[in-house]
């Protein structure tokens, strides 16, 4: 059986995305259209569909690093902050951003929440192993037809 682990990170992110967009409980806030990602960023994210892949994203980094918590999660969404002629510095991604996106999983049923933190519930495994093999499925299927000349 495929997993989350033999797909690459990009393509399995923009598909389970996908998927998540047809999900009645992954909605993105109001406040989603104007909100930067972390005090490190200038700007707020261009693609209008960046709350679904940062959901993706967050549900692929829970699968594999959980049971994990948003804390520890901040430091992965984070970047260098420019302050000028000062010396660049890390700074930590936004904390609502990931806690909202978490309660939102958790709703559809795919995150559960323990006192060790959050972790993929075993719907949530089902679901990301099955997107991922459809992923591979499409791959053999491509390279199984003849190119044509």
């Amino acid at each position: 059986m495929t997993t989350v682990y033999d797909v690459p990170a990009d393509r399995f992110i923009r598909t389970l995305a996908e998927e998540l967009k047809t999900k009645p409980e992954i909605v993105p806030p109001d406040w989603a259209a104007f909100a930067k990602t972390g005090v490190h960023k200038e700007m707020p994210p261009e693609d209008p569909d960046w709350w679904f892949v940062r959901v993706a994203s967050i549900m692929r980094r829970v699968y594999i690093d959980g049971p994990i918590g948003v804390e520890r999660m901040r430091t992965f969404y984070g970047g260098k902050k420019d302050r000028g002629s000062k010396p660049s510095r890390f700074r930590k991604g936004s904390g609502s951003i990931l806690r909202k996106s978490l309660q939102q999983l958790e709703a559809a049923g795919f995150i559960q929440h323990d006192k060790t933190g959050r972790r993929v519930s075993p719907e949530g495994v089902s679901f990301m192993d099955g997107v991922a093999n459809r992923i591979v499925a499409g791959e053999a299927a491509k390279s199984a037809v003849p190119a044509e000349e």
